[in-house]
């Protein structure tokens, strides 16, 4: 069995993830091939697409949402994810199973003897009329049936588990800052959300693993688990083996893919890429060793910003004075700090629309 170094696997992440080549496609395309984008801090995915998109302008981003295109909703690792609409609807329920577990086990003390269907149906009552509610209302729209849970255990595990709902614009609208109110995916949309199959097969699973692939791997099941957060995955594994490749990584682990996918010569030049905060192309693995190094891993947990040089996580940045600030974690060669202000100059640009391009390289942070 082939074995993929781990510069093969970083060229093959950065061709998935569109981060070797800015692609010619619109906003809704890429977010439906990266199967979304984290967002719980909703400016963050506009940089993400920027990085990514030849030619993207944030206002197709924000008419997207207000288009009801794509939606703002809890999925993936109950975090905040932007996906197409479609995808919400086709994904939702086989997530089901894995929320209401990680709400639990945040708050199974404070939500012990409640009879979570009976907590559903009540806030599917409150949010039937179609107002959209914040946390904090909704919870307190059925704390009577419940006074001796706290608000927040309450809010959490209809929200982020028991009904699929979306946070409405402007809540992630380019430039907007805005409190988070949610409505009913189904309304929202207007078409209710996906069943689960009725026979005991998965086809929303055997999906999740194509779409997974195509634009994260090579990957191991472990790092489909990590990404998505589900556990029940093994089956729907099974059920595509036959269409897949299968190849070793350098600890032994196997890797699968898709026969036709991407996978560049390690040699293929990697330009420098800003990613935002929480991106996927660090916390879609088990393994992150393809893009960072170990002793840098939790960057991405923390919700640092990071800049790719040579295809690897080599800094980190922000926005500062007006510009933007890389603090780089090592030194830096003389053409990657060029080549990390040209970018960064690039970057402010796009955030100050034009008014700025500055950019400061700061002494490495070691």
């Amino acid at each position: 069995m082939r074995v993929l170094d781990t510069r093969a696997l970083n060229r093959a992440t950065l061709a998935r993830q569109l981060l070797l080549d800015r692609a010619d496609l619109s906003a809704r395309d890429a977010v439906a091939h990266l199967c979304g984008l984290q967002a719980q801090e909703p400016q963050e995915p506009f940089v993400g697409l920027w990085s990514r998109l030849r030619a993207f302008d944030p206002a197709a981003l924000s008419d997207l949402l207000t288009g009801r295109e794509v939606v703002r909703i809890h999925l993936m690792r109950r975090t905040v994810h932007l996906v197409t609409a479609a995808d919400a609807l086709a994904w939702r329920s086989r997530h089901d199973g894995m929320l209401r577990q990680r709400v639990l086990g945040t708050y199974r003390a404070e939500l012990t003897g409640v009879d979570l269907d009976e907590l559903a149906a009540a806030g599917r009552a409150v949010l039937a009329d179609g107002e959209p509610r914040s946390m904090p209302e909704l919870a307190r729209a059925v704390a009577h049936r419940w006074p001796e849970v706290g608000p927040r255990p309450l809010g959490e595990m209809l929200l982020a588990a028991l009904i699929p709902v979306v946070q409405l614009p402007p809540r992630g609208l380019w430039r907007t800052s805005a409190g988070v109110r949610n409505a009913l995916l189904e309304t929202w949309l207007g078409r209710a959300v996906d069943p689960p199959a009725p026979d005991g097969s998965d086809p929303v699973g055997a999906a999740l693993v194509r779409r997974y692939l195509a634009a994260f791997g090579p990957a191991a099941a472990a790092d489909l688990r990590a990404w998505s957060g589900l556990a029940g995955l093994p089956a729907a594994v099974a059920a595509v083996r036959g269409e897949l490749v299968a190849f070793r990584d350098q600890r032994g682990r196997e890797l699968l893919d898709l026969p036709d996918a991407p996978r560049p010569d390690p040699d293929t030049p990697a330009p420098v890429r800003f990613l935002p905060a929480f991106d996927n192309a660090l916390l879609g693995y088990h393994d992150r060793t393809r893009i960072v190094d170990d002793a840098h891993r939790g960057l991405s947990v923390a919700g640092e910003r990071v800049v790719l040089v040579d295809g690897r996580v080599a800094a980190t940045w922000k926005v500062a004075d007006g510009g933007v600030l890389v603090t780089p974690l090592r030194r830096l060669a003389p053409t990657d700090h060029d080549a990390v202000a040209d970018e960064g100059r690039a970057l402010a640009a796009f955030l100050t629309d034009g008014d700025s391009d500055r950019v400061r390289i700061a002494p490495p942070a070691d």
